[in-house]
């Protein structure tokens, strides 16, 4: 579904990235682990056009799009859900729902039906039901997380990149954040996972990569990686 191959990219003359290949098949959950710095933010918003990559190649469902726009990327079915939400704080709840699904809306995307996909939205945040009318930047900061991660959805997207969800919420929401990734992965959404608690990331992902000093170190089922000495000793410790 999502392939990149030999990544390099960064911030002018900075190289976050050194060359990084992952997968991410259909339906499959995959975490993108590693410390502060190490470029998983930088991996986000390579795949979704935020910045160009210097060399190598990003291919959603066999097409490439190494180097498309962001609106270009989304029209191919790519969702980021951000770091730091980025909500748009002046319009309703429902408002930034309908905003997520604009390029089907506009024919960009196979439309759909819109209406029932919110409707889904709002059953799968129940709490964003309670608050549909509500202006979103009232809300809480784990309500605008939610709210960040259904308007992605409401793309209707090949794969949902989903970047430090759980970042600067209480321990509770974590879990709230942690227990709807879980459902979105019973239900076969694709989704590549970038997160600051690996440990979480792991315990619900399907496959992991972790990212050190712009390249992938290790790689592995889940399981496995949750289990290795090293990446216990590195990214599994208590702070995790």
């Amino acid at each position: 579904m999502l392939t990149v191959e030999n990544l390099v990219a960064g911030y002018g003359k900075v190289r976050v990235l050194q060359g990084i290949s992952l997968d991410v098949q259909q339906g499959q959950l995959v975490t993108l682990i590693g410390s502060n710095g190490a470029g998983k933010t930088t991996t986000l918003r390579a795949l979704s056009g935020m910045i160009k990559p210097d060399f190598g190649s990003i291919r959603i469902g066999g097409a490439d799009i190494t180097g498309l726009s962001s609106h270009e990327i989304t029209r191919k079915g790519v969702a980021h859900s951000p770091e730091g939400r980025r909500v748009f704080p002046v319009l309703s709840v429902e408002d930034n729902l309908v905003m997520g699904a604009f390029t089907r809306l506009t024919g960009s995307r196979p439309k759909g039906d819109v209406k029932a996909d919110l409707a889904r939205m709002f059953d799968l945040f129940p709490r964003l039901a309670e608050r549909r009318l509500q202006l979103a930047g009232t809300l809480s900061g784990g309500e605008q997380q939610m709210l960040a991660m259904a308007r992605a959805l409401m793309l209707n997207p090949e794969v949902l990149l989903l970047d430090e969800p759980s970042m600067g919420l209480a321990p509770k929401l974590v879990e709230e954040v942690f227990s709807t990734i879980s459902r979105l992965k019973a239900a076969k959404v694709t989704m590549l996972l970038v997160e600051q608690f690996a440990a979480a990331a792991l315990e619900v992902a399907d496959y992991g990569y972790v990212l050190e000093n712009g390249r992938i170190a290790a790689s592995g089922p889940a399981e496995r990686l949750k289990n290795d000495p090293a990446v216990k000793a590195a990214y599994l410790g208590a702070a995790h």
